[in-house]
């Protein structure tokens, strides 16, 4: 494999020819319903560049939401699951086992945050994962209530539907949606009434009373929180908040699973983003991050609890597909190996460095939040009122994209536009994304 250089190239507009013949071909074939951020059609992935096929390098800030951590080819990744589809593509876990699951589950109970007993069962995305995870806490309870929070993200199915809190366009006419989920306050300093500095208490205090009041805590299966809140807008849970509701549920035999799908895996300057406060849940989810961009997920948790569902009652014919598997444990490997926790903090120094500076000269940026390599900004008409803006926030997605820079965006008002580079990025790519940041900013 051809390494790629790192460097920003364009050679056509954005999209090019290429791109946008492949993208009438999409149009006629493909379903409307999958949406697009940017039609620029990849030829080639590495490192922090992505390279279209009219030859077009691009600045990689998205990773793929958040999946291709360790780059979308790395070596490691790319050695052992090419070693892995050589010897066999699959045998399905649950007909006759291979040994690379069970490496991946043992991974996993060292990985994952608390030192008690732990076991694991894979699957092939994060909303399986969280779907998995209400199914074990129920089973394990004999509950069925289920609680999550405003501005949460869990997925698409029918049962992550009804636990995500965005209706367009996560939602809006997918109806109905399952039964027994109960939406409770985050705490969202940035707006909330009394001030940042009182929001962890205070919205921890306000989601229980609502919880023990409106559902009884002895209903509730399972508590499903991302630490690091991820399409809901990088929302960073007020300090004391995630440790009071895992309190909360410890005191009355409620499941606490943290959703780290999106903050897993290095991706905020920890392994897992619940370790900053030293949150230990019942079971973790993840995902994205976790197998360099091939197909995985897991809940993982303690033993008593992912061993409550019956025997067959978990599983999926693909879950752990033996590929992906093997993938996971490059990507892990190289996670170690380039001691990206530490890399996932160098990034968020660079970054917030440079938009604090960028927060001076422009009053649009409200709130400038999230950790590591996953940092985003809040665009707002009006500093005082912090109406959102999500017309400014397109249009400097668009100027970004333009210039050859990946960029999202995300929140429940369209207002947040998110950073999510590869965490093996070079310095000089992570600066000229951030130059062409502050060039948009500066067209506005």
């Amino acid at each position: 494999m051809t390494a790629i250089p790192q460097e920003r190239r364009l050679v056509t507009a954005i999209p090019g020819p290429k791109s946008r013949e492949l993208q009438a071909r999409r149009t006629a074939s493909v379903a409307g319903g999958v949406g697009s951020v940017l039609p620029v059609f990849a030829a080639r992935a590495d490192g922090g560049i992505v390279e279209d096929v009219d030859g077009n390098r691009l600045i990689d800030f998205g990773s793929g939401i958040a999946v291709t951590s360790v780059g979308a080819s790395a070596e490691a990744v790319v050695r052992r699951a090419s070693a892995q589809l050589a010897d066999f593509t699959h045998t399905c876990f649950m007909v006759t086992p291979y040994e690379g699951y069970v490496e991946v589950c043992e991974r996993l109970a060292e990985l994952t945050p608390g030192d008690h007993a732990k076991k694991s069962a894979l699957f092939n995305s994060g909303a399986e994962a969280v779907e998995n995870a209400v199914k074990i806490a129920r089973s394990y309870t004999g509950r069925q209530a289920v609680v999550v929070f405003d501005h949460g993200y869990h997925g698409r199915t029918n049962l992550t539907m009804a636990l995500t809190a965005k209706n367009m366009p996560y939602k809006n006419g997918f109806g109905p949606f399952a039964p027994e989920i109960y939406r409770v306050p985050v705490a969202y300093g940035y707006r909330w009434p009394t001030g940042p500095e009182n929001c962890g208490p205070e919205a921890s205090a306000q989601a229980i009373d609502q919880i023990s009041k409106q559902i009884g805590a002895g209903n509730v299966a399972a508590i499903v929180i991302e630490p690091l809140l991820g399409e809901g807008g990088f929302i960073e849970p007020a300090k004391g908040f995630l440790p009071a509701l895992a309190k909360f549920a410890e005191d009355n035999g409620i499941v606490f699973v943290a959703d780290e799908i999106q903050s897993g895996f290095c991706r905020t300057g920890q392994w897992f983003a619940c370790e900053d406060e030293g949150v230990v849940p019942d079971l973790i989810t993840t995902a994205k991050g976790i197998a360099g961009g091939l197909p995985l997920a897991a809940v993982t948790g303690r033993a008593e609890i992912m061993d409550a569902a019956h025997s067959g009652g978990l599983g999926g014919t693909y879950g752990g597909n033996p590929v992906a598997c093997a993938a996971a444990l490059g990507a892990i490997e190289t996670m170690k190996e380039l001691d990206l926790v530490s890399k996932a903090r160098h990034i968020e120094s660079v970054m917030k460095g440079r938009l604090s500076a960028l927060s001076e000269k422009y009053d649009i940026i409200g709130d400038i939040r999230g950790r590591g390599a996953m940092i985003a900004v809040e665009l707002v008409k009006d500093r005082a009122a912090k109406e959102p803006d999500p017309e400014s926030t397109a249009a400097l997605a668009k100027a970004c994209h333009l210039a050859g820079l990946v960029v999202l965006t995300c929140g429940t008002y369209g207002n947040v536009l998110r950073f999510l580079p590869p965490l093996v990025i070079g310095e000089d790519l992570l600066n000229e994304g951030l130059d062409i940041v502050e060039q948009a900013f500066s067209a506005l």
